[in-house]
């Protein structure tokens, strides 16, 4: 017991803190604040999909970034940069009205985001890889944390402020938290990321199995389906709720998805310790899919705040699920190549969504929900775990 006292002072409750800073306030923020930028800046919802889409390919360059130069996310001066950047990116978003200057900013935030996420990771995968899955959940869910933030924020200021407001207030609360975060130890090698879902105990490694490529290619292909499918809600679930909805529940569904996002993956690791990972992801996905076509068929507060809870509680958990069944596998960089596919994902995802925003938001919701439930698909050739019998 006495050991576990400084892993979480120094890798849960920091870590936790840069996750809901790069994740949940420095990327989802944008979520939230984006009806407020259409109805007082004048931002078209093609335009709103164009800067989603950038930030999604600055992570993905983040990752790419990552993979070739392993030294960049175990860098405590990269990993600080990268907390800094998230800051002044989020101030640039208040201090211009320039699409091209938003883009920029979007742009360098998704570079900043991923590698500042990997760089927890790595330091979640190596500190806390014996006895520590439910304390890396808590960390992941940090995230779920950081976009609870940023709809409380939000919702707190769009009566009396302005979409420049909330991100002033956005940026303040991140400086806060890479306060906090700073003094992560930055600095161990990488390797698999041991994510909560993976515990030990769950079943031998299947590196070597026949059948494990298949697997992965497998697990791969429903990742990057699920980068598509998710962040179509994740870009557009605030604007679609608060279409049918008074502006005010909007931005407490949004309060909602995080709060249900903030325990998922430790309840995640929980189900995957009893269950087949790829059942329990495989389930997830088909929950998260009927929970994104609710706000696209009914109307209605009530509607609104179930589907925030089934988005919140499934997203952040199928990732885990998915860091996780890949880190079993052994497949070395496991972790880079989902992160990378589920990067071109939300790349592509909120590209096939804005030609279907002129008929308004469920259109798009739909098209989510079927590639989100095609993600489902694949992982019926994924073996993991106990059940990985090639």
């Amino acid at each position: 017991m006495p050991q576990r006292t400084p892993g979480v002072w120094t890798v849960v409750v920091p870590g936790a803190a840069a996750m809901a800073l790069a994740m949940g306030v420095g990327r989802f923020g944008f979520t939230p604040i984006l009806p407020l930028m259409q109805d007082q800046a004048g931002l078209a919802p093609e335009q709103g999909a164009k800067l989603a889409t950038v930030n999604y390919l600055g992570y993905l360059l983040g990752a790419v970034l990552a993979l070739v130069r392993p030294a960049v996310p175990s860098s405590v001066l990269a990993f600080r940069v990268g907390l800094v950047v998230q800051v002044a990116t989020l101030a640039a978003m208040a201090a211009t009205a320039s699409v091209p200057a938003w883009a920029l900013a979007r742009l360098s935030s998704g570079v900043a985001s991923a590698v500042v996420f990997i760089a927890v990771a790595g330091v979640v995968a190596v500190r806390l890889s014996t006895g520590g899955a439910r304390s890396g959940g808590w960390v992941y869910g940090g995230i779920g944390g950081g976009i609870a933030l940023s709809g409380v924020l939000v919702l707190a200021l769009e009566r009396t402020g302005t979409w420049s407001t909330a991100w002033w207030a956005c940026a303040v609360a991140a400086a806060v938290l890479a306060a906090v975060a700073w003094i992560l130890p930055v600095g161990g090698a990488p390797g698999p990321v041991r994510a909560p879902a993976s515990r030990a105990g769950s079943g031998p490694p299947v590196r070597g199995r026949p059948g494990v490529r298949r697997s992965f290619v497998a697990l791969v292909v429903s990742y990057l389906l699920e980068g598509a499918g998710y962040i179509i809600a994740g870009t557009f679930l605030v604007a679609a709720i608060r279409a049918t909805s008074p502006g005010w529940i909007g931005s407490s569904a949004w309060v909602v998805v995080g709060l249900a996002a903030l325990p998922s993956s430790a309840l995640y690791s929980r189900l995957a310790s009893r269950f087949p990972p790829a059942t329990v992801l495989r389930t997830a996905l088909l929950v998260q899919a009927v929970g994104m076509l609710l706000p696209a068929v009914f109307s209605g507060s009530g509607v609104a705040l179930f589907a925030g809870v089934v988005f919140g509680g499934t997203f952040l958990g199928i990732v885990s699920l998915g860091m996780g069944t890949g880190a079993r596998m052994g497949v070395p960089r496991s972790a880079a190549i989902l992160t990378i596919a589920f990067s071109i994902g939300q790349i592509l995802g909120p590209l096939a969504a804005a030609p279907l925003l002129g008929g308004g938001y469920a259109p798009a919701l739909v098209l989510g929900a079927v590639i989100v439930t095609l993600a489902a698909v694949p992982t019926l050739l994924i073996r993991s775990g106990r059940n990985a019998t090639g």
